[in-house]
């Protein structure tokens, strides 16, 4: 009985004890659970906040459609996102300061950020436009009607938009407005004759304005997302979620929840995004012409040619292998041959203009580099396209992207069946 009753003691005196190191071993435990999960690597993305509908800060949220497809993009591949502002001025000397992994805030493809960085395939399109008072000015009056002397325009300053400005307008005065929301304001306060957006913004600035009447657009613009040029795994991450999200309709569905009916046609399919890249490599052709002509290089160079076809080629193999896919050399190799031979037409058209520009970034450290990164992205589109298909109206297609460059038919032509014979064999048109 008093065993019993000192055994019950005994094990009453013992069980504080057990307990306590019962929750030190568990404490243990979590602790080396929670350190055998890598915490999620951190994107640093670079975002304005005020640019509707791309990103814009409410309340102190950020909202728009970038910000909506980077939430998604982190939460599908485990990272966590920290936001990182800036301000349109500033934004070039950031990104080459390394701020930012990669910027999505509405930021539009241009060749001097194809140097700087790389891009992903495109998300949107958009093209600016001139919102002016149809009390002061009559409805219906077209761009070039503000290309005049004692006409006032107010635009963004530092972004894409003021450079498109500067460009169409020279004989009127442009107000550069580091406030974004200051642009809007000058207009509803009638102080200029008309302010600059673009077709997706412009919704919102005219709401509720019923007297503002637009003109244009004046460009024809691609929205994709910057990143650092030593971000080559994030980029092809990123590229491969997005050919997916428009694939299964998500980019649609964003797209429609941000600019409402806004005609937008699908970017991120593999035939849209290859031939973006083809006029992103394009429009480095005048700074590559102008860097010959100061180092005094020759326009053709042969042996350069066939190095570029090789490293295609290879670049092309590697992504295949990935995907298990099978295109064929021949194909491939005609497709970049081609591309080759319009990046001279244009370099040869720019070398023959007496105005050209004189200064261009260095071909061997800036212009190779970024035509590489192009290069990459084009090599695992290509692969894309051959496992997709390509479509009938590739011809129609092709010579509506590629139309700034004005690029002969007989060129359009033998590149619209270069790219057509990219796809399977059985799956060629007659």
């Amino acid at each position: 009985m008093r065993r019993g009753a000192g055994g019950g003691r005994g094990r009453l005196r013992r069980a504080p004890v057990v307990r306590g190191l019962l929750a030190v071993l568990l404490a243990l435990a979590a602790t080396c659970v929670v350190a055998a999960e890598p915490a999620p690597r951190v994107l640093h993305i670079g975002t304005s906040g005020d640019y509707a509908p791309f990103s814009r800060r409410a309340d102190g949220v950020l909202q728009g459609f970038d910000i909506d497809l980077a939430e998604a993009f982190a939460a599908a591949r485990g990272y966590a996102i920290e936001w990182v502002p800036f301000t349109w001025p500033d934004l070039a000397a950031d990104f080459a300061a390394g701020r930012f992994d990669l910027v999505m805030s509405g930021i539009t493809v241009r060749a001097d950020r194809s140097i700087a960085g790389r891009f992903s395939v495109p998300v949107a399109t958009s093209g600016a436009v001139l919102l002016y008072d149809t009390r002061v000015h009559p409805a219906g009056v077209e761009v070039d009607d503000f290309d005049r002397a004692g006409l006032r325009l107010a635009v963004n300053r530092g972004g894409h938009l003021e450079r498109v400005t500067r460009a169409r307008f020279a004989r009127a005065e442009v107000r550069a407005l580091a406030d974004n929301a200051a642009v809007r304001r000058q207009l509803v306060d009638g102080a200029v004759d008309a302010v600059v957006t673009d077709t997706l913004e412009a919704p919102g600035w005219r709401r509720g304005l019923d007297h503002v009447g637009q003109a244009g657009p004046w460009t024809t613009d691609r929205k994709a997302y910057w990143l650092a040029p030593g971000q080559d795994a994030l980029a092809a991450e990123l590229d491969a979620w997005l050919l997916a999200r428009e694939a299964d309709g998500t980019l649609a569905r964003l797209r429609h929840t941000a600019f409402g009916d806004a005609v937008q046609a699908p970017t991120a399919t593999p035939l849209a995004a290859l031939l973006a890249a083809i006029d992103e490599r394009l429009a480095l052709m005048p700074l590559v012409a102008a860097a010959k002509r100061r180092d005094g290089r020759a326009l053709e160079d042969r042996a350069r040619e066939a190095t570029v076809l090789d490293a295609a080629w290879r670049a092309v193999r590697a992504a295949a292998g990935e995907a298990g896919a099978r295109p064929e050399e021949a194909a491939v190799r005609a497709f970049y041959a081609v591309q080759i031979e319009a990046a001279k037409f244009v370099q040869a058209r720019e070398l023959a203009r007496t105005d050209a520009a004189s200064d261009a970034p260095d071909l061997q450290q800036a212009l190779r580099p970024a035509l590489l990164r192009i290069g990459q992205r084009m090599a695992a589109l290509v692969v894309a396209l051959h496992r997709a298909g390509v479509p009938p109206d590739i011809d129609r297609r092709l010579a509506d992207e590629l139309r700034s460059w004005a690029l002969p038919a007989a060129l359009l032509t033998r590149l619209a069946a270069a790219t057509a014979a990219l796809a399977p064999v059985a799956e060629r048109a007659p």
